[in-house]
């Protein structure tokens, strides 16, 4: 009798259920679900960023023509286009591999009129087959606001180089100024600086006077000058409103005036304004807008700025284009004749 309540209390016993065991083993589920969805969700979200950035890339290298971006104040013009590209391509998610003759290209992207590192404003870049335009966004006219200093001169006619000559100029009236202006307008000869992008035997003059080489300055040649005029004059300090034509030399005009005056002069601060038909306030996209979205928008407004001539140039670079894309980074030298070729950098 004895065993037999032994053994039904053991029987009962073992039936029961341990209250704690079974929560920690809903726990361990639940962990476990909620891993699982974690791990799904992942998925999901990996498999849809992938999709996204492939969809980017695609948009990314269908992007054609030509706009512009506000370039400040200490980059060159190639530096600030290797930002550009940098975030174009992590944006998309593509690799941004030194491109070499051995490696396939994936991104053409260029400038159209170098701006010096101490200049800012409107830079105009290609992309796609945009980059074939470029030669004629160089020759067209731009606009400049400079801010000149005068009784001081210096090696790169800017505020960048070494004093090399001071003079007096406080006698140097309004008047003389404006009257000066007018021997500058039009059709003139000028002489490119020799700190400048304009090369010598393979190499920029700029690179050689680095260097401490002799360099002999370039012979004048033909500029335009549409409209120049005072916008004012505050000795030793002066502001010019420029307009030229294509291989003009702000720094070179500014020293010819400091000279004309019979003193000295150098550029203090220079802004282009305008370029071609894209102006700084309107046109020129800031670094914070250097998106693929934002630069496709602004393509498809910049169409209608071009000249005829230049649109129909672009919509039939786009129906010849078979997608052989490059990342080559192309620029064009401020200048004519030989040097206004297409450059890799």
């Amino acid at each position: 009798m004895a065993a037999a309540e032994a053994a039904e209390v053991v029987s009962s016993t073992s039936l029961k259920t341990d209250p704690v065991s079974e929560t920690a083993e809903k726990a361990a589920t639940s962990v476990a679900a909620a891993a699982a969805a974690a791990v799904a969700a992942a998925a999901r979200t990996g498999s849809e960023t992938r999709v996204g950035k492939s969809a980017l890339a695609a948009k990314l290298l269908s992007l054609s023509g030509v706009f512009a971006v506000r370039k400040p104040k200490g980059p060159t013009s190639a530096e600030l286009l290797n930002r550009l590209k940098a975030k174009l391509l992590a944006e998309a998610g593509m690799p941004s591999p030194e491109c070499t003759k051995r490696k396939k290209q994936t991104l053409k992207i260029g400038h159209g009129g170098t701006l010096d590192s101490a200049a800012r404003g409107v830079l105009v870049v290609g992309i796609g087959s945009g980059t074939k335009m470029l030669t004629s966004m160089l020759s067209g006219s731009k606009r400049y606001v400079a801010i000149g200093e005068l009784g001081k001169a210096t090696d790169t006619l800017d505020s960048t180089g070494t004093v090399t000559e001071e003079k007096p100029y406080d006698k140097i009236t309004q008047e003389d100024m404006e009257g000066v202006l007018q021997k500058f307008t039009g059709n003139i000869m000028q002489v490119p600086p020799l700190y400048s992008a304009l090369k010598k035997d393979g190499q920029r003059l700029s690179t050689l006077m680095k260097r401490g080489e002799v360099v002999e300055a370039k012979p004048a040649r033909p500029v335009t000058v549409y409209s120049i005029s005072l916008q004012k004059f505050q000795p030793p300090f002066f502001t010019l409103d420029v307009e030229c034509g294509g291989g003009f030399y702000i720094r070179s005009l500014v020293s010819d005036i400091g000279r004309e005056l019979s003193s000295c002069a150098s550029v203090l601060e220079l802004t282009r304004t305008k370029q071609g038909p894209f102006t700084l306030e309107e046109h020129a996209l800031p670094e914070d807008r250097w998106t693929i979205d934002d630069i496709a928008q602004t393509l498809e407004h910049s169409s209608s700025l071009l000249p005829a001539e230049l649109a129909l140039k672009k919509s039939k670079l786009e129906e010849s284009n078979e997608q052989g894309l490059s990342c080559e980074n192309i620029s064009l030298s401020e200048a004519k004749g030989d040097e206004n070729v297409i450059k890799t950098i």
